[in-house]
C-alpha cells in the first residue's frame, strides 16, 4: 500500500458503505448536513440524478442530482466522501438508456419526465 492510498483511505467516508445503489435517472432523496452559525442540521435534497462520475471506490467520484424548485432548476454536486452526506434513499427508478442526462436542463413539464422502471430490484 503506497502513501496515496493510505491518504485516500483516511479520507473516505464511513457512510458510503451504507449508500444504495443508484444510477442516473434514479430519483433520490440525499440527507445533507447543513451548518449555519453554531447549529447544525439535516436538509433533504430530493431530485433526479442526471450524472455520476466514479463511484464508491473513486475518491474524487461525485454524482450530480437535479430538481425544479420554484419554476427554477436547481442542481447540486454531491461527493461521495463528503462528511456532509448523511443519507442517500432511492425514491424512484428510472428506466433509461443513457449515462448522462444533460438534456433535462432544457426540457420542461412532461417532457422532463423519466419513466418508472418497475422490474428492477429495490
Amino acid at each position: 500500500m503506497n502513501l496515496v492510498d493510505v491518504v485516500n483511505k483516511k479520507h473516505f467516508n464511513q457512510n458510503v458503505e451504507k449508500f444504495p445503489d443508484f444510477k442516473a435517472g434514479d430519483t433520490v432523496s440525499v440527507s445533507v448536513r447543513i451548518t449555519e452559525g453554531n447549529k447544525s442540521r439535516l436538509q433533504k435534497f430530493e431530485g433526479t440524478v442526471i450524472a455520476m462520475k466514479g463511484y464508491k471506490t473513486n475518491t474524487d467520484g461525485h454524482f450530480r442530482v437535479r430538481k425544479i424548485s420554484s419554476g427554477y432548476g436547481v442542481e447540486r454536486v454531491f461527493p461521495f466522501h463528503s462528511p456532509n452526506v448523511e443519507e442517500i434513499e432511492v425514491k424512484k427508478r428510472g428506466k433509461v438508456r443513457r449515462a448522462k442526462h444533460f438534456y433535462l436542463r432544457t426540457r420542461t413539464g412532461k417532457a422532463a419526465r423519466i419513466e418508472t422502471d418497475y422490474k428492477s430490484k429495490k
